[in-house]
């Protein structure tokens, strides 16, 4: 997974959905490919967008609550959090230029 904030059963709610700044949710898990392949860019999109984004992981083998609640059936899932309401969802492994895309019409 991403070298990027956790969020859990525990501490979604106060992380995204209380959170008045735009949120992407990466949902993974250690044992997925495409989702360790996806880890850099949304590193990269972190510190691109940073003070405009807040971007976190959901490791969805620990915090299966949170993935739950979601529909997450299967990895990666990215969704867009805006105004604590998911806005946007992207399944599977994407290019960096589909994501800035999607952020862009979130952020803006």
């Amino acid at each position: 997974m991403a070298n990027l904030p956790a969020f859990t059963d525990d501490n979604f709610d106060t992380e995204v959905t209380d959170n008045e700044t735009p949120v992407l949710v990466d949902f993974g898990a250690e044992w997925c490919g495409p989702c360790r392949a996806l880890a850099p860019i949304v590193e990269d999109l972190a510190k691109e967008y940073e003070g405009r984004l807040k971007v976190g992981t959901v490791d969805i083998d620990k915090a299966q609550g949170v993935a739950r609640k979601f529909g997450i059936m299967s990895v990666p899932t990215i969704i867009f959090f805006k105004g604590g309401e998911a806005v946007d969802k992207i399944t599977g492994l994407q290019p960096k230029a589909n994501l800035k895309k999607r952020i862009d019409a979130v952020v803006a």
